[in-house]
């Protein structure tokens, strides 16, 4: 370890990492609230003690150079250990009190967020979580650079070497349009019962789509074009008779109300996901965290069992059956899958 001075301070080290990040003065400085000239000279001189210039700049936009590339890369490294430096102090005088940053996936986030708030809030009234809803490469991300202390998501994404406590196992089911033929049915569904079969998906980046995709490849059904932002409008467009889906059973209670779905269970062994809390290795978070994931745990139990959905279809309404809604019903192979807007899984 060296006992020489350094010849640049943190702060100017968050000034190169703003820049780097937004790859604008104008905004950086806004974000590190300060003046733009005030940023530039505190740059520069850290460029000038350096001897290398970090950026390229003129009047129209901002490049890293090569050099600035390594160094920013060791910038957030040290900016990085220096939010766990005061993040050890912090904890460690009291580990559950203060602001906790928690991430969560989207296909979570509504169905088990409010459950596991209300239960650390009576757990530990002095600790504030500050939730952010991203998809999984996001938190990830978020996560490794630490804008996140830790994350709500599904292990089975690529998430890279963290640190982890399972929540819970979350099935999947099949959610079909009311009198449609795949939900009436009161047995557990095989997958060869898919074959055909027109299935909605969620759109490119959310991990519940590649973990539904990995299930319906196996069943020789179709992907529709139409691919949804959110599980909630995946369910309306399954109500509205556009096809079937597959919905986590965590969010079965919330969507299948909504929407007026049938639902039926996966025969043995169904797919699912495995919902965990991740964090950092070497986080000093690490210990409150573990702690924190016992009461998420607990929580997820009563949400659980809140959302299971009765063996077999549920009740009929009046509506008019799925068949009768449909001009010329199809569920067998398509003459061009192109033309009607289906892909074969």
């Amino acid at each position: 370890m060296s006992l020489e001075l350094y010849p640049f301070t943190l702060r100017q080290l968050q000034y190169a990492a703003a820049v780097a990040e937004s790859l604008s003065f104008r905004k950086a400085a806004e974000r590190c609230h300060v003046s733009q000239p005030a940023l530039s000279a505190q740059l520069a001189q850290m460029e000038e003690a350096l001897g290398v210039s970090l950026f390229e700049r003129d009047r129209r936009r901002v490049l890293v150079t090569a050099a600035g590339r390594e160094i920013l890369e060791r910038v957030q490294l040290v900016l990085r250990e220096a939010d766990d430096l005061i993040q050890v102090a912090r904890w460690n005088a009291d580990p559950l009190s203060g602001s906790l940053r928690i991430g969560v996936i989207p296909t979570i986030s509504p169905y088990l967020v409010p459950s596991i708030t209300a239960a650390l809030h009576k757990a530990y009234p002095r600790l504030t979580t500050l939730w952010v809803e991203e998809k999984s490469a996001n938190l990830v991300s978020s996560l490794d650079s630490g804008r996140i202390d830790a994350a709500l998501l599904a292990l089975e994404a690529d998430i890279g070497d963290v640190e982890y406590e399972i929540i819970g196992s979350d099935s999947f089911v099949l959610a079909t349009p009311k009198g449609h033929p795949l939900g009436s049915r009161n047995s557990s569904v095989e997958p060869a019962e898919l074959t055909n079969a027109c299935v909605l998906l969620l759109d490119e980046g959310h991990c519940f789509r590649e973990q539904a995709l990995a299930y319906c490849s196996h069943t020789k059904a179709y992907e529709l074009e139409f691919r949804a932002t959110s599980l909630s409008t995946l369910a309306q467009m399954v109500a509205g008779g556009a096809g079937v889906t597959l919905l986590p059973e965590l969010a079965v209670a919330t969507e299948a109300k909504r929407a007026s779905l049938s639902i039926r269970r996966f025969k043995q062994p169904a797919p699912r996901r495995t919902i965990a809390l991740v964090w950092r290795r070497r986080s000093p978070l690490g210990s409150a965290l573990r702690e924190l994931a016992s009461t998420a745990r607990a929580a997820y139990a009563r949400a659980s069992a809140m959302q299971k959905p009765r063996a077999g279809p549920r009740k009929m309404t009046t509506e008019r059956p799925f068949l009768e809604m449909r001009a010329k019903p199809r569920l067998g192979r398509p003459e061009t899958p192109a033309a009607r807007g289906r892909a074969r899984l």
